[in-house]
């Protein structure tokens, strides 16, 4: 079971597949996952995308600096948005950022993510990297090296990493187990090439499962064979 744990999910596990905005019930879905991660004292770190709210595509009218820039305060609106729903059920988080002054948003510092995993409270971080031209993949390697982590887990809706699209191409090859080189040089789209640098100089495994269904992050953090592990 791994102690110290980065999860990454994306915006659109706060809307549901294909959908919009903030729905309440997958709200409840993602407290359950990660209370029955937490109950079991792992110190966890969450960064959130925010696809449900701000798509690339919406936004490429004024450009990929600003477009940036919104979605990191999409990831705020989300973190905010969790915290919140983790705190209905009894687990105490802090949202950490370096790009706003909100005052339920704290200043990230190193000092201040130990102080919350000391306290057995989650570490939300919010804003991206805190600069435009970044993915929240680079942003979820980067916080998982400050903070420690021994694994990145990210969490999609597909149940690891495929040779295609499998959706698209039902022959598609599922791995099992990759090195962060043969992801790079197999041009998979899972991470970016950045997010497994990091990873990568960090000896930071990634894990990539179905955050959808029902288990598999707790599964993941006990070290399960579930979807696709990339290490060194």
């Amino acid at each position: 079971m791994y102690k110290r744990v980065l999860l990454k999910i994306s915006g659109e596990a706060f809307s549901g597949e294909g959908k919009k905005g903030l729905d309440p019930q997958m709200g409840e879905y993602i407290v359950n996952e990660i209370k029955e991660v937490v109950e079991r004292g792992i110190k966890l770190g969450i960064v959130v995308g925010a696809g449900n709210l701000f798509r690339g595509e919406e936004l490429s009218y004024v450009g990929s600096i600003y477009a940036d820039q919104i979605g990191m305060m999409g990831t705020i609106i989300n973190s905010l948005y969790l915290s919140s729903a983790l705190k209905k059920h009894g687990i105490n988080s802090v949202v950490m950022s370096h790009v706003t002054n909100l005052p339920s948003v704290e200043r990230l510092t190193y000092d201040l993510i130990e102080e919350t995993f000391s306290r057995g409270k989650i570490a939300i971080f919010g804003g991206g990297t805190s600069n435009p031209l970044f993915t929240t993949d680079t942003a979820a390697a980067l916080r998982a090296a400050e903070m420690g982590a021994e694994i990145l887990i990210k969490g999609t809706k597909v149940d690891g990493v495929y040779s295609e699209d499998p959706k698209r191409f039902p022959k598609a090859k599922k791995f099992s187990k990759l090195s962060f080189e043969e992801a790079i040089k197999l041009e998979l789209n899972v991470m970016d090439t950045s997010a497994f640098a990091l990873c990568k100089a960090h000896s930071i495994p990634i894990r990539v499962i179905n955050f959808f269904e029902k288990g598999n992050f707790l599964r993941s953090v006990m070290n399960e064979d579930v979807g696709t592990l990339l290490e060194n």
